[in-house]
C-alpha cells in the first residue's frame, strides 16, 4: 500500500528521534486503509490488517483467535495523530460483531510517551515487549551529589514539575497546577536540617534530583498495611532533566541517595513507580526494586466491564 511519501518520511524521522536503536520504519503493508487528518490538516493513514486462528494454530499460545492489528503512520503529530487513527478504528470495529476472543494490537516503539498518551486513553494496556540487550555503555564522568537547600528551590521544584510533564503522557493525565501542588511539601522538605534531598550537578548545572523521605512502619499505622515493619526510606521524586536522561546522572545521583539513607538507618527503601513509562520501569529495575504491590485502575470508572 502506498501512502504520501512526506508522511512515510515524517514516520521515519520519528522513529529516529524516538529511540536511536529502532531499525528504519519499513514501508506500509496490505491492509485496509484508514484516514484522518488532524486540525491543522496534516493527513495520517493506519494500515488495517485482520488474523484469524483455529484452536490447532500455534500463535493460539499468545494471541486472541481473532486479532484486528493497526500499523500506524502518524509523522510527527503525536498523541493527537494517534488518536485520531484508533478513533478510527473503533468506529470500523463497530461496523461488524467482534466475539470475546478478539483483540486490538499495535506494536510501538516502547519509549514514544505522546503515542502511550493516546493508547491510554483509548484503553490499551501493555501486554508484551520486545526487550534489548547490548554491551553495556561506558561510565559516564560522575555528577557531583550534594544536599538541597532552601535556595535551591527554584531549580527542584522546575525538576519535580518535569516529572509530571512526562508522566503526563505516559500515565495519569497531567494537571494544570501541578506546580502549585508540589511546592508546598519540597519548600518544607528542603527548610529541615538535613533535607532528604538531593541534587545531581555537571558542568555547573544541576541534571537531576531525588526528592525522599522518611516513613516509620509499625504495627497499627497506615504505612504497615503496605511495609514490614521498620524504618524505610520512601523516595518520592527523581527525575533528570529532560535533555540529560541516560547520561548517567540518574545512577550517580542514587548510588548516592541510597548510602546516606542506609546511613541514617533505612530498613529499606520504597517507591512508586507507573509500568507503563518506559523509562523509569526499566531504570528502577536496575536498581534493585521490584514490585510488591501492583495497583490497578480503569478510567473512567464507566469503562469498567
Amino acid at each position: 500500500m502506498d501512502i504520501a511519501e512526506p508522511l512515510l518520511a515524517a514516520h521515519r524521522a520519528r522513529f529516529a528521534a524516538v529511540d536511536a536503536l529502532l531499525p528504519p520504519a519499513a514501508p506500509p503493508a496490505d491492509g485496509e486503509r484508514l484516514d484522518a487528518a488532524t486540525t491543522d490538516g496534516t493527513q495520517v493513514t493506519g494500515v488495517l490488517q485482520r488474523q484469524r486462528f483455529t484452536p490447532g494454530d500455534p500463535p493460539m499460545l499468545w494471541s486472541a483467535a481473532d486479532t484486528w492489528q493497526l500499523f500506524p503512520y502518524v509523522g510527527d503529530t503525536g498523541t493527537e495523530g494517534m488518536d485520531l487513527l484508533l478513533r478510527a478504528l473503533k468506529g470500523r470495529l463497530e461496523t461488524e460483531p467482534t466475539g470475546d476472543d478478539s483483540s486490538c494490537v499495535v506494536s510501538w516503539p516502547s519509549r514514544d510517551a505522546e503515542a502511550i498518551r493516546a493508547f491510554l486513553d483509548h484503553g490499551l494496556v501493555p501486554l508484551g515487549a520486545l526487550g534489548v540487550r547490548r554491551a553495556a555503555p561506558a561510565e559516564p564522568e560522575p555528577a557531583t551529589v550534594r544536599r538541597a537547600g532552601p535556595a535551591d528551590f527554584a531549580a527542584a521544584l522546575e525538576l519535580a514539575t518535569a516529572t509530571f510533564d512526562y508522566t503526563g503522557l505516559v500515565a495519569a493525565p497531567r494537571r494544570a497546577n501541578t506546580a502549585e501542588l508540589l511546592a508546598p511539601a519540597l519548600r518544607d522538605a528542603l527548610a529541615e536540617p538535613e533535607p532528604p534531598v538531593w541534587l545531581a550537578e555537571y558542568g555547573g548545572a544541576i541534571r537531576a534530583m531525588a526528592h525522599c523521605a522518611w516513613v516509620e512502619s509499625t504495627p497499627g499505622n497506615a504505612a504497615n498495611e503496605l511495609l514490614p515493619a521498620g524504618r524505610w526510606g520512601y523516595v518520592n521524586n527523581v527525575v533528570t532533566a529532560p535533555g540529560e536522561r541516560g547520561g548517567g546522572h540518574g545512577r550517580a545521583l542514587m548510588a548516592r541517595v541510597h548510602q546516606e539513607l542506609r546511613r541514617g538507618g533505612a530498613t529499606g527503601t520504597y517507591l512508586y513507580y507507573n509500568p507503563t513509562n518506559p523509562l523509569s520501569s526499566v531504570f528502577w529495575h536496575r536498581q534493585g526494586y521490584r514490585p510488591l504491590w501492583t495497583t490497578w485502575e480503569v478510567r473512567p470508572a464507566s469503562a469498567l466491564r
